[in-house]
């Protein structure tokens, strides 16, 4: 318990001089003795152990079962065709999973932050992994505490620890105190600094007590180390497709047995057929193909700034419908802006982006208080310190009164620090022949301290009307959510202690500042209105800020709209779900409330995506169903709990990649019904020869060579269809909605009994030609490869064709376009080349037991292969029409 410590044993304790830090020997030591300062992530699974995982499917068993089936009756090639398949699937499975790991971890260098520390008594940059316990770490504003700290020196140090305790308000540290009671909460521990915070003000030094695992923050991680894993809708519902596919491929077969048994048929014929019924009933390329789908979109959502851990969580995105997003730095720049200032009767908005301002002698001096009386720094468009401070500075520079100037023209020779009961701050720098004293602060505690006021370049007494004139302003900039600040002085003639500083002054004035919203978040804000999903802000901010900025977006009508942390924890979890349905800002929250707000929203069964960037936000990320987390100012710990994470921490980039997921989605919906509707005819097709006892149209071979080329093709390019630019007009996916709904169902049956009809049809054509019925016995092996032949340039043919007429539910393929899906065009031209070569080149038309056509049979099959596209562009015809009316 290194806070019920004095500075002086702890130093003791891990025997280092702090003038001098370790040696560079020591330091090695150490390393080698504790690790290196980084927190301990899960063992990664072999590449072994991640293609085995891939073959964990039902259809997967199936395909196994048949290759095992083929091989056993010599036919090795459907066999080793039937691995290939299998082997492929698992490989590009595997390769997704491995790029998109190696995407976290680029990730997770880039924002490996460097620490100062004091190694053989010099000042050394070095990165923070490889910080041991016992080094003396510089703090400074505007860097991040590399491990937990016993600090043993502090100068006005404040450190954010919201990433660690939720308080969004910096905290007050001093090295001097400690701490005896053992249960002193972490956000109390006034002498430590944690790993993961933020130094915001001051300066101070700390002794490295604890590193990687064995911080504060290490042992929220070891908590979250537990593995809830739940399947995406997506993965359940394919799930549940592969096993229904399975057991029906099996039952097929038996059945094919047992009606092979009452005709009399040869035994060896019979595994063909029923390994032709199993290789017809499974799409072999499903897997693949949404593997390949889902890959494509994690690589566009990366070019949109949204890294995706997972695959299927990308379908997930696109049944999102309330989007819960941190206010400051996703919805707001993260910058606190100037953007008002008031000195008696002269009021002045700061128009943003100006750099040139000029401003009345009054405004000169507010500005110029304002500037002395800050410890932050601005330069080359980076800050650090105090945002406020900041603020102040960059005021500064937009009327020409940089704070390098102005120091070395008035040098600081005292200062009273920022005290939050006193919530002011005074220097004292010299002015001419004299000195004068600077303070800034809370507009409420400065007029209590002043008796005059500058006016018009004169100093004039403050009367009780003009306090109320300032008041009634500073009230109606808090109105508007703007943060207000006042500025005082008073000139001296000599060097005047701290206490003396804070008495007589001279109000000059205040600024309204506020960090205003990012430019592009209310369009985005408008478009997710427009999708059916509701925009909710999450933040630690007061509620009259959080209304502001909230109206300004568009996200909330009126305060009524909003509810406080405290205010949520006087509800039971009945009464605040209730209520969570009319609430739009959660103003004052902690993490902790968070899951909280998650729980209640997925009570009414909405998908729920949820942002954070802290450690204690991990929880909320893991239970929400879109868990993401901040890329820049993230921690680690957030980063392992999420399911996508924003490169550029931007809310529009959430709106934007629930667009992608929504297309995707839709993508893979129309893959899997083509995939469908082509394999329900190959099955109508033999089982309806079957029954009726004729010649069995296609064989095994065909229809692999159809189901691994002519088919999945298609379905690969329907996969990567340009979006649906009417995507986010239309509501949320339930998550529960089948593949087939609206119609897609209908749709398929029909398609795949069109195409399986289409395909006896032109097996009968075949044989008539020839002076042959479908019921004929001992039909010549010629005449009946001749047929087959129709028949599977039909099944090849028809299914080609129907994939242009799926690429939207409604819209025809002139409204959509039938030269916009460009990959498309060339798979069914490919499709149909390679369909013409298995027939043409001797050698394949052999392997496939195939034959040329002649000119007027190609017309026929072409001429059949058309009727199902025709038949789904006339059924949309009709849909379009019933959903005008």
């Amino acid at each position: 318990m290194w806070f019920s410590k004095s500075q002086e044993e702890a130093l003791k304790e891990l025997e280092v001089n702090p003038a001098i830090g370790l040696t560079s020997e020591e330091a090695q030591e150490r390393l080698e003795k504790y690790g290196e300062n980084k927190l301990k992530e899960k063992p990664k699974k072999s590449i072994i152990a991640l293609f085995f995982a891939q073959l964990n499917n039902m259809l997967i068993y199936v395909l196994l079962g048949a290759a095992a089936i083929t091989m056993a009756i010599g036919e090795y090639v459907d066999s080793v065709i039937i691995l290939l398949v299998v082997i492929l699937n698992a490989v590009i499975g595997v390769f997704q999973e491995y790029k998109a790991e190696k995407a976290i971890e680029a990730l997770q260098k880039l924002t490996t932050p460097r620490s100062l520390v004091r190694r053989d008594g010099d000042i050394k940059e070095i990165d923070s992994t490889e910080i041991v316990p016992g080094d003396i770490v510089i703090i400074d504003a505007g860097r991040y505490i590399p491990a937990d700290l016993r600090l043993i020196e502090s100068v006005n140090l404040q450190i954010e620890e919201s990433a660690l305790t939720g308080e969004s308000v910096p905290s007050d540290k001093n090295a001097r105190d400690i701490h005896e009671d053992p249960k002193t909460p972490i956000g109390d521990k006034s002498n430590m600094a944690f790993m993961s915070t933020l130094a915001t003000y001051g300066r101070g030094e700390g002794l490295v007590v604890g590193t990687a695992m064995e911080t504060e923050i290490g042992k929220i991680a070891k908590i979250l180390d537990e593995d809830h894993e739940e399947m995406t809708p997506l993965q359940r519902r394919l799930d549940e497709l592969g096993k229904i596919l399975g057991f029906l491929a099996i039952g097929v077969c038996a059945l094919i047995f047992v009606i092979a048994l009452f005709q009399d048929r040869e035994i060896f014929d019979m595994f063909l057929i029923a390994i032709s019924l199993a290789v017809a009933a499974i799409p072999e390329g499903l897997a693949a193909i949404v593997a390949i789908v889902l890959a494509l979109g994690v690589t566009r959502m990366s070019k949109i700034n949204a890294i995706v851990k997972k695959l299927p969580a990308v379908e997930t995105l696109g049944s999102v419908n309330i989007i819960c997003s941190d206010k400051t730095g996703t919805l707001t720049q993260n910058k606190m802006t100037v953007v008002k200032q008031y000195t008696l009767n002269h009021f002045q908005e700061i128009p943003p982006g100006e750099t040139s301002l000029q401003g009345t002698q009054d405004e000169q001096e507010l500005i110029k208080s304002f500037v002395l009386c800050s410890d932050a720094t601005y330069e080359n468009g980076e800050g650090t310190g105090d945002p406020t401070e900041v603020a102040l500075i960059v005021l500064g520079d937009k009327f020409q009164l940089a704070k390098k100037a102005l120091n070395d023209k008035h040098p600081r020779v005292g200062e009273k620090p920022f005290d939050s009961d006193r919530k002011l701050m005074s220097t004292l720098n010299q002015e001419g022949k004299g000195y004068r004293v600077h303070t800034k602060g809370a507009l409420d505690n400065i007029l209590k301290i002043s008796t005059h006021a500058l006016v018009d370049g004169g100093i004039v007494p403050l009367t009780e009307e003009m306090k109320k004139t300032y008041l009634n302003v500073a009230e109606e900039m808090s109105n508007d959510a703007l943060r207000v600040l006042g500025a005082a002085f008073k000139d001296t003639n000599s060097v005047i202690p701290p206490e003396e500083m804070e008495e007589n002054l001279v109000l000059i004035g205040f600024v309204g500042m506020i960090d205003p919203p990012r430019l592009e978040v209310k369009d985005s804000i408008h478009q997710a209105k427009l999708a059916g999903i509701t925009s909710v802000m999450i933040t630690g901010d007061h509620k009259n800020t959080a209304v502001a900025i909230a109206k300004e977006l568009g996200i909330a009508e009126s305060i009524d709209q909003s509810i406080t942390g405290t205010e949520i924890d006087q509800l039971s979890d009945e009464e605040f779900s209730h209520r969570i349905k009319d609430i739009r800002v959660f103003a004052r929250v902690s993490p902790e409330h968070k899951v909280k707000i998650v729980k209640a929203f997925k009570s009414h069964g909405n998908i729920v995506s949820m942002t954070g960037d802290g450690v204690n936000d991990a929880p909320s990320l893991k239970y929400a169903d879109i868990g993401v987390a901040m890329g820049i100012t993230g921690t680690d710990v957030s980063k392992g709990a999420s399911d996508m994470i924003l490169t550029d921490d931007n809310f529009s980039t959430i709106v934007n990649a629930i667009e992608e997921g929504r297309n995707i989605y839709n993508n893979i919906k129309k893959s899997v019904v083509f995939l469908l509707s082509c394999n329900l005819g190959e099955v109508i097709a033999i089982v309806a020869s079957i029954l009726f006892g004729w010649p069995v149209p296609l064989l095994a071979t065909q229809i692999l060579w159809i189901n691994l080329i002519t088919d999945s093709l298609p379905a690969i390019a329907l996969g990567v269809d340009p979006g649906d630019k009417d995507v986010m007009k239309q509501k949320p996916r339930n998550p529960k909605e089948s593949f087939f709904a609206h119609g897609a169902g209908f749709r398929a049956v029909l398609g795949g009994t069109l195409i399986g009809i289409l395909t006896l049809t032109a097996f009968y054509f075949g044989l008539a030609e020839h002076g042959y019925s479908l019921g004929s016995r001992d039909i010549p092996e010629d005449i009946l490869t001749y047929a087959r032949t129709m028949a599977f340039v039909v099944l090849a043919g028809s299914q080609l064709f129907y994939s242009l007429s799926m690429r939207n539910e409604i819209k025809s393929i002139f409204q959509v376009g039938l030269f916009t899906n460009k990959y498309l065009v060339g798979a069914i031209i490919v499709g149909f080349i390679l369909q013409l070569g298995v027939i043409s080149v001797p050698f394949l038309a052999e392997a496939f037991k195939v034959q040329n056509l002649s000119p007027l049979d190609w017309s026929i099959v072409i001429g059949f292969s058309l009727i199902p596209l025709t038949a789904n562009e006339i059924i949309k015809i009709f849909m379009r029409t019933g959903a005008k009316n």
